[in-house]
């Protein structure tokens, strides 16, 4: 089960055909076996010419048997963020049934208004409650190194080469290939860390009435977010050491980074707010690809320092216990030398300051200086 694979692969749409090397596991004693092809295995211009063609996936079918009769209609493969665009160009064709209709493939569509620029404001401040509460749950273990370690864990995931993951991106694929199929990532605020390897959906797809520029989908920076909280978040929020409790571990970081991705990629809509507020200003520093103007127009430091101030409060407030009798006045809750945090207030109000709200300014200046493409 953890031996790697050698399986030939034809793959017309791509116009060539490889030998790809999968690592397969046993889901059970009569399970079969998954092969996924991804378009970066050929050129991607080989790709973009043929986008359209229709190509062959294999699926698990009876155990022991791969076959290749799962389909994509043409237009559903359309861009490099694998089938984000299928929510308005096309629908994904499967082998089973969906909303309990044989070959039920409408289109749903999102009835609330949670995508709208006047609801920016009510969705950051959520996703602050989310991030503070996130983090303080990841406090309670060790930092757990072997984690974060390619082959320290022996997880069944591998990479190209043969070479074992680390258990985080293990969970964080497994997380992936569950919310792919539900359309968690045809959804113009959330980003997959590893979009190339996102599954087919196996319900029907969804429409959003979004107001991003198309050229928003190109943009995915969760790499840098991977980067920076393994490598300086987490030294930082963490006691050293080791509890072995990794599976706890991983689920409190997967949900923590996909918590902050959706923070920090939330700039493009901030960034398309402030564009229709003073579109001739930032027009004009788009025309001149000017992107230190544009990140210079978006400063605010006024309002920058406010967000810090509030969250580092938020902090102080979730991070104590709190037992059933309130202090006298509730506005004492918070306050005083003898309290013992879970998580220190400031470490949280200088992750936003140090790296979640620059790196969301650095998602503004990208989505604006594509703005008029």
């Amino acid at each position: 089960p953890r031996s790697p694979v050698s399986l030939r692969v034809r793959a017309p749409w791509l116009g060539c055909e490889r030998v790809q090397t999968h690592a397969f596991r046993a889901m059970s004693a009569v399970a079969g076996v998954t092969a996924v092809v991804s378009a970066d295995n050929c050129k991607r211009s080989t790709f973009s010419r043929r986008r359209n063609a229709t190509p062959a996936v294999a699926f698990p079918s009876s155990p022991g048997r791969l076959t290749g009769d799962a389909r994509f209609p043409p237009g559903s493969v359309s861009s490099t963020r694998g089938y984000r665009r299928s929510s308005r160009n096309a629908l994904f064709a499967s082998n089973k049934p969906r909303s309990g209709v044989p070959g039920d493939v409408s289109v749903s569509r999102d009835e609330s208004d949670r995508l709208s620029l006047d609801n920016i404001r009510a969705s950051l401040i959520r996703q602050e409650d989310s991030i503070i509460f996130g983090l303080i749950e990841r406090a309670q273990y060790k930092a757990n190194g072997k984690v974060y370690s390619p082959g320290a864990v022996e997880v069944p995931c591998y990479r190209a080469n043969g070479e074992r993951t680390s258990m985080l991106e293990f969970m964080l694929r497994e997380s992936e290939q569950l919310g792919g199929k539900i359309r968690r990532y045809t959804s113009p605020d959330e980003h997959a860390f590893y979009p190339d390897s996102l599954p087919m959906l196996v319900i029907g797809s969804m429409e959003y009435d979004t107001p991003l520029h198309p050229a928003a989908e190109l943009i995915n920076i969760n790499e840098r977010i991977m980067k920076m909280y393994v490598d300086d978040l987490l030294p930082a929020l963490c006691e050293t050491g080791d509890d072995n409790n990794y599976g706890s571990t991983g689920l409190a970081d997967v949900t923590n980074l996909q918590t902050i991705s959706k923070r920090i990629h939330y700039g493009k809509f901030v960034a398309e707010s402030k564009f229709q507020a003073r579109s001739e200003e930032f027009s004009a520093l788009i025309k001149a690809q000017d992107a230190a103007g544009l990140m210079e127009l978006l400063t605010f430091k006024a309002v920058e320092d406010r967000v810090v101030r509030r969250v580092t409060n938020k902090a102080a407030t979730y991070g104590q216990d709190i037992s059933e009798d309130l202090p006298d006045g509730a506005a004492k809750l918070g306050e005083g030398p003898d309290l013992v945090y879970k998580v220190k207030p400031s470490q949280i109000g200088e992750l936003y300051r140090k790296w979640i709200m620059p790196m969301t300014k650095d998602v503004q200046v990208e989505y604006l200086l594509r703005r008029l493409d």
